[in-house]
């Protein structure tokens, strides 16, 4: 018997222990309801309340700017438009005092720049020659392959060729240099010279006619004089950049001394057979 009493004694306590747990939540429930509260049935030791809470906390930043009142669509476009007329303002004004200080720095009595410096100026531009047909052609001398010099005596009383390259063992240059080799006889039975011209040095000359076994005398200007006196040194642009340097031009002199044609931007392709017919008729 007391076996039996002690297990429905204990088996009244647990139902007794249910039914107040079902009580308090039941109340604990009618209370959050009615609060607005977090439940104290639940384990609120489980709930981070930072991350609860993350992303509804106010700066002080957007407290201080809802503080202020809200301007409408209206408003922001009006403030937007005079803050854009308020910079062209701004930026006029900078650009016409820069303008200003241009002028200013281009004025002829400015003593910016010094009269040594004009002058160097003036020399470093490229000289045009006025070299046209029937003119007397300029004189000169200079050094050529094989250690002698050339000069325009030298072929008084004779027609002459002279072409002008812009530098030795090129693939343009090569082939016309060839093509006046390969008509040497041809311009000798017409009674006409032939001279090559480039700005490279005498060494580099001969190491180019050694290299193409060249027959036509092949003369160094490095001081570019005579290129500036028969008009082929100048400005020239390659890749969008632009600089000084020899103009591909030949010159056929006559025998007494005065050119016969000028030929300027040439181009390779049958130009010495060109030359040749021009020899010929002259």
């Amino acid at each position: 018997m007391r076996l039996t009493l002690r297990a429905e004694s204990r088996e009244q306590r647990v139902c007794g222990w249910r039914v107040k747990i079902l009580l308090s939540i039941i109340q604990a429930d009618l209370t959050c309801a009615a609060a607005n509260l977090i439940p104290v049935c639940l384990n609120t030791s489980m709930i981070d309340l930072r991350k609860a809470t993350k992303g509804r906390r106010m700066s002080k930043k957007t407290r201080t700017k809802s503080s202020k009142p809200s301007v409408g669509k209206a408003g922001r476009a009006a403030t937007q438009a005079s803050s854009r007329s308020t910079s062209r303002n701004t930026g006029a004004a900078k650009s016409g005092g820069k303008s200003k200080s241009r002028q200013n720095k281009a004025l002829p009595n400015s003593p910016s720049k010094s009269p040594k410096r004009a002058a160097t100026a003036e020399q470093a531009r490229p000289v045009r020659s006025a070299l046209t047909e029937g003119s007397k052609a300029p004189r000169f001398e200079l050094p050529r392959d094989g250690g002698s010099a050339v000069s325009l005596a030298d072929y008084t009383g004779k027609k002459l060729v002279v072409f002008f390259y812009p530098r030795a063992d090129t693939p343009g240059c090569t082939k016309e240099a060839i093509d006046f080799t390969r008509l040497s006889r041809a311009f000798s039975d017409a009674g006409t010279a032939v001279l090559g011209v480039s700005g490279d040095p005498v060494r580099a000359q001969e190491a180019f006619r050694n290299k193409h076994q060249l027959s036509v005398p092949l003369a160094s200007d490095e001081k570019h004089q005579m290129l500036r006196a028969y008009g082929a040194w100048g400005e020239k642009s390659m890749y969008g950049r632009t600089f000084e340097g020899i103009l591909r031009t030949t010159v056929l002199i006559g025998a007494d001394g005065r050119i016969v044609k000028v030929w300027r931007n040439v181009r390779v392709d049958g130009h010495a057979d060109e030359v040749l017919a021009a020899a010929r008729t002259a």
